[in-house]
């Protein structure tokens, strides 16, 4: 089982980016984006159930970010719009079939994307 992330860069603020993730080997419920920033906990972003498409994210990028998938292509993507100094991290997608916030929730992980907003 792989997950290979993809899309990160540099660009300035209120700019936008689009993160993919591409899961080989098997195919999860849920999929999700987490990020961790310089001295800071790997936190959650998005997740969305392959499935059904339902969707959830936190807080701080509700109406900027957007999580979307392609079930043939066992991929998700996020789409990050408005983007802020403050959205500088890794990018991390994950996969498991346990629905939840938390890291411990999720049992595959890519290999992180870096994505700088310079101000």
């Amino acid at each position: 089982v792989q997950l290979q992330a993809s899309g990160g860069g540099l660009v300035q603020a209120g700019g936008s980016l689009r993160l993919s993730c591409v899961a080989s080997g098997r195919t999860f419920r849920i999929m999700a984006w987490f990020r961790q920033a310089p001295g800071k906990e790997r936190e959650f972003v998005a997740r969305i159930t392959m499935s059904g498409g339902l969707t959830y994210y936190q807080d701080s990028v509700k109406g900027r970010f957007t999580i979307s998938r392609n079930d043939a292509k066992n991929t998700v993507y996020l789409q990050m719009n408005s983007l802020k100094p403050e959205d500088t991290a890794v990018y991390y997608c994950a996969a498991g079939d346990t629905l939840g916030a938390l890291v411990s929730a999720y049992d595959y992980w890519g290999q992180g994307t870096q994505v700088t907003v310079s101000s």
